[in-house]
This record gives structure tokens, C-alpha cells and sequence, in this order.
């Protein structure tokens, strides 16, 4: 038939053939697809419900081809072509965490201004230790309390009673959002946790049973922590410690022991990144109360290790050696089985990272500890698989980095050019702090053609 005549564009289809039945959109397993934005599985539940490729290209204003794409696994995250694509469907954007929009931005991300922007950073540590301390401890250790750290967002529909059900696609988002910030960086899914999180900090608002909502408040600690954790690791430090805030209350809501400890260590983690170490161990401090409390073995290793890297930092080589070796001991002790979900990333390949940081950091006052930092660091190295890029690239450039203190600049240039070959596929800020000693090594160095050829391909990443 002639299309002119027949009608058989790419939209009349659309017009002339089926809408998606609206029971579509209520089935367990589309309402799971749904929620962690597995656009790929959508559409393969559409095509069971009749609805053809070329009907889904016409709806979602796709060509067939990208749709062929799609269903063969192709990743959409990109979030105005989700949000193209849960109109056209007709599906409700709630249900894809897109409920978003420049008013829920501006509150959920944790802008600020005023009297916050114009404070000096040391002051909003110390406001933020304060109120680290009131949470952990009931009371506030190091000042006054620190009030409201940010605005409700804007108001979206949202249910009016939730369920269990509700609560787990909050945790499934978190959990592949967590991945994706793993594998590709922070600047890869900042914008698409915060849009869940603007739809999930609503249901706070909806009905339900008790245990329901004390999951909730555990559901959204985390993904706050997520945001917090993505937007540091995209360099919006004020934001992150804005939602790092929300997530101790909430937390603290929900009677997770667990997760205070982990919200205090990534917290810390930023004020190590700024070189702020005595205010990280602080929190790492207050972290190590809340992990004793939930008798935690493998939560009060993590709180030891990185209290060992603040240490090392302050260049206390005695303690950080001593906050490793009982990291090392409560890790040996820990039922890894039982273990609380929110610690369960750190494994033995973790252990062995930490240890090659913490003799990395040592390192660059005292060379002798390159003996320790590099065999602990190319076992971690060898251990990450791609799903873990953003820690293996870290891993990377601190081995290099030692490998230069030792005085193999050869191997140091080879293993920093793979660290340079991994940090080119992350969208991470943090991974170009984290690289700066290797630069640094690499420039000091610069009489050695292998060195000075490193050190170009740094300037060229940095530049980038």
C-alpha cells in the first residue's frame, strides 16, 4: 500500500493501532523494569503485550532501529530521552523516579546560597561534625546544633499508602544507580538518582504500615548517600554534604546502626579528599560508635582502615600502622555471609587496596613503605574487574606511583599509562585528584623519556 495514501508513516501506526492497555503498567515484573529504568526489559514487555516495534518507535518518537537496539540490551540513561520515552508510552513518570522538575532540582540536589555559600569551608565541616556528633551520640560534641540542612522538595504525585513492594523498587533504583556510579563515575548517573530521589522523598509523606515505613527511612538514608556520594564524586561538595546529612537522619529514623556508620565514612572520605584529615578522622570516630552499636565486625573495619589513611595523612606512621592491622583482624573475624548490606562492598580485594593506600601515603615521606604498598596494590589491581573501574583506576595510579618512588620508572610509566587508559572512561573529578601524585612523580621525573612521556599523557587527561 502507498504510504501516502495508505497511511503507514512512521506515527500513523501509533494513531491508527493499539495504546499500551493501561494493566500493563500495574504488572510486578513491568513496575520492577519500570523503576530501575531498564528500558530494555519495558519494551520486551510491551512486545508481549502486542505492541509492535515499529508502534514503540512511532510512541516514543525512536527510529526502529534504535528500538532493535534497545531490546538487545542497549543502556538508556540519558534523562530527557527517558523522559521522551515514559510520555510517549503514556507511562507515569513517577514510576521511572522522573517526577522532576527545576524547583525539585534546586531543593533535592542540595543547591545553596546565602548565608551557607558564603561560609568558609572549615566552618561547614565543623557545622557538619556537629551535627554527625548529634546523631551518632544524641548530643552535640563539637557545637551548636546545625539546623535544617535543606528545604522539602517540590511537591509530585505520588502514592497515598505504600507497600513493601514500593519500598523495594526504591531499593532496587539505588542499586543499579550504585552500580553504574561504580563502573562509570559519579557524572554518569548524579542527575538520574537525584530525579529518583525526588520522586522517593514523597512517599514519605504516604501512608503505611510501621515496618514499611522504617524500610522507607532506610531505603532513602541510602539513596541520599548515593547522591551524596555521586555528587562528591563530581566535585558539588556542598551538595553532597547536604544529602549526606539527610541520610544520617533518616537512618537514624530507621534504627540502622549500619548505615549511620556508612554515611559517616563516606562522609569522611570527602574531608579526606580535601585534605581536611583531622576532621575525617573525627567522623571516622563517631562512624566506629555507630558500627560497635550494630556489633558489626566488617563495619568497624572500615571505619579502622580509613581511620589508618587519616592517620597517615596527619603523619602518624605508628597509628595508621596499628588502625591497619586491626582492620586487617576484625575483617578476619567478620561473618562475611551475615554481614549487613550497606559494608558488604568491602571485601578482601578492599583490604588489600586500603592497605596499598595507606603505605602509598606513607610512601611519598618515607619511600621504605612502597615495599608494603606494592604488592598489597597489584593484588587489588588484579582482583577489580570492569565493574569496578573508577576503585582499579585509583589502584592503578597509586601502584605507578610507587613503582616512581622506587625508582622503576619504566614499569611506574607502563602501569601509570593503564591508570591514564582507565581513568579516560570514567566521568569522575575524583579520580583526577586522585591521580595527582602520579602526575607530580611523573613531572619530577621528566630527564626519563618514559617518565616525561607519562607525564604528557596526564597534562593531555587533565586538559581534557
Amino acid at each position: 500500500m502507498d504510504a501516502g495514501k495508505g497511511g503507514n508513516g512512521p506515527g500513523s501506526e501509533a494513531r491508527q493501532g493499539q495504546t499500551v492497555p493501561p494493566e500493563a503498567w500495574e504488572q510486578v515484573d513491568m513496575r520492577e523494569a519500570l523503576s530501575v529504568r531498564d528500558v530494555s526489559a519495558v519494551y520486551r514487555l510491551l512486545r508481549k503485550h502486542g505492541i509492535s516495534q515499529r508502534q514503540i518507535a512511532a510512541m516514543t518518537g525512536q527510529s526502529q532501529s534504535e528500538v532493535s537496539e534497545i531490546l538487545k540490551g542497549r543502556q538508556v540513561m540519558a534523562y530527557d530521552v527517558l523522559t521522551r520515552i515514559a510520555d510517549g508510552l503514556g507511562v507515569q513518570r513517577g514510576y521511572m523516579g522522573l517526577a522532576y522538575d527545576e524547583a525539585t532540582a534546586i531543593r533535592v540536589v542540595g543547591s545553596v546560597g546565602g548565608q551557607q555559600a558564603e561560609e568558609d569551608e572549615s566552618v561547614k565541616r565543623r557545622r557538619f561534625l556537629a551535627h554527625a556528633a548529634q546523631v551518632t551520640m544524641g548530643a552535640a560534641v563539637f557545637g551548636a546544633e546545625s539546623g535544617t540542612w535543606a528545604a522539602g522538595p517540590a511537591r509530585t504525585p505520588a502514592p497515598g499508602r505504600i507497600g513493601m513492594t514500593d519500598v523495594r523498587q526504591v531499593e532496587a533504583a539505588t542499586r543499579a544507580l550504585r552500580a553504574l556510579d561504580y563502573q562509570y563515575g559519579g557524572g554518569f548517573c548524579r542527575d538520574a538518582v537525584v530525579a529518583q530521589l525526588s520522586w522517593g522523598q514523597q512517599m514519605l509523606e504516604a501512608t503505611g504500615a510501621d515496618p514499611v515505613k522504617t524500610r522507607l527511612y532506610t531505603a532513602l538514608a541510602d539513596l541520599h548517600s548515593l547522591a551524596g556520594w555521586t555528587s562528591f564524586d563530581t566535585g558539588l561538595l556542598d551538595s553532597a554534604r547536604g544529602h549526606f546529612a539527610n541520610a544520617l537522619d533518616l537512618a537514624k529514623q530507621g534504627e540502622n546502626h549500619p548505615l549511620v556508620a556508612n554515611v559517616l565514612y563516606r562522609m569522611g572520605r570527602v574531608y579526606l579528599h580535601q585534605d581536611a584529615a583531622n576532621d575525617a578522622l573525627k567522623l571516622f570516630q563517631l562512624g566506629q560508635i555507630a558500627a560497635q552499636e550494630s556489633g558489626s565486625e566488617l563495619a568497624v573495619a572500615v571505619l579502622c582502615a580509613n581511620e589508618a589513611w587519616a592517620y597517615a595523612m596527619m603523619g602518624n606512621e605508628e597509628q595508621a600502622v596499628k588502625l591497619l592491622g586491626r582492620s586487617k583482624d576484625k575483617f578476619e573475624r567478620a561473618n562475611l555471609a551475615e554481614a549487613e548490606s550497606f559494608f558488604k562492598f568491602f571485601t578482601e580485594t578492599d583490604v588489600y587496596a586500603m592497605v596499598g593506600t595507606v603505605h602509598t601515603v606513607l610512601a611519598q615521606k618515607n619511600a621504605e613503605h612502597t615495599k608494603y604498598a606494592i604488592p598489597a596494590l597489584t593484588r587489588a589491581v588484579d582482583s577489580y574487574d570492569d565493574g569496578m573501574a573508577r576503585s582499579k583506576a585509583f589502584m592503578l595510579s597509586a601502584l605507578a606511583t610507587n613503582h616512581l618512588l622506587e625508582g622503576d620508572i619504566d614499569h611506574g610509566a607502563k602501569v601509570g599509562g593503564k591508570a591514564v587508559d582507565c581513568a579516560e572512561s570514567l566521568k569522575s573529578e575524583r579520580v583526577k585528584d586522585r591521580m595527582r601524585p602520579l602526575r607530580e612523580e611523573a613531572e619530577r621525573r621528566s630527564n626519563n623519556p618514559d617518565a616525561r612521556d607519562l607525564a604528557g599523557r596526564l597534562h593531555d587527561f587533565y586538559a581534557a
